[in-house]
């Protein structure tokens, strides 16, 4: 039987785009797809795309949102 920390180092030494398959099949054997909330996802998304073409809501720069993140953190 193969022990955790071999499995991990094992895994470790795979390339990168097996690693990546090997992680999403993962995560999806712990969070299984579920189509429903899927394509409400993928609504909502389409959702907000179109409320930013629009001009529906205004976009925030992600250095700006960082910057106060950062100044809440450490005032």
């Amino acid at each position: 039987m193969i022990k955790t920390n071999e499995l991990i180092a094992e895994a470790m030494s795979l390339p990168v785009e097996v690693r990546t398959l090997l992680v999403n099949k993962l995560l999806e054997s712990l969070n299984p797809p579920n189509k429903e909330i899927d394509e409400l996802w993928a609504k909502e998304a389409e959702k907000r795309v179109e409320d930013i073409r629009t001009g529906k809501v205004k976009t925030i720069p992600g250095e700006e949102v960082f910057k106060k993140i950062s100044e809440k953190i450490n005032p």
